[in-house]
């Protein structure tokens, strides 16, 4: 449903992009029998039609592959529930650590089942209630220093 959406949204952008490159009506032939003008459509603009839509897809394709490179980037939790820790065990299985209140509890997500392994009576990770969580802005500059510095 996900493809199905981005893909409609590279066609209205396609159609929009031909629609403007159009506009500038060049000079129309006549047709030498009846006289009626014969519209024309140069191969140079079938040429820059092509391109953008090799570059929206492209561009689609980059934007996912940076999202899934950056893991789950969870947002601002102000509640008594928190993802502490996360482990991916395989494509769709993870192992992840919340905290719930005072307690913390591990977790074992698949897909359409959680299932609790172990609940910690005593927490094993501790948790800056004041802490802030970072801002995405935060962590990808971090990223990128760190690519920076390799």
């Amino acid at each position: 449903m996900k493809f199905l959406r981005q893909t409609g949204a590279v066609l209205l952008l396609c159609q929009a992009k031909f629609a403007l490159a159009t506009t500038d009506k060049p000079a129309v032939p006549q047709n030498s029998i009846s006289g009626e003008s014969v519209p024309t459509v140069g191969t140079g603009q079938y040429l820059q039609m092509l391109l953008a839509l090799i570059f929206i897809i492209g561009l689609i394709f980059a934007v996912a592959w940076l999202i899934r490179r950056m893991g789950n980037v969870a947002g601002a939790s102000k509640g008594s529930l928190q993802v502490l820790a996360a482990v991916s065990l395989g494509q769709r299985e993870r192992v992840v650590l919340m905290q719930a209140g005072k307690k913390q509890l591990l977790l074992g997500v698949a897909p359409g089942q959680i299932r609790t392994l172990h609940v910690f009576e005593e927490p094993i990770i501790e948790v800056d209630v004041a802490e802030q969580p970072a801002r995405f802005a935060d962590k990808l500059n971090a990223m990128i220093k760190q690519r920076m510095q390799q």
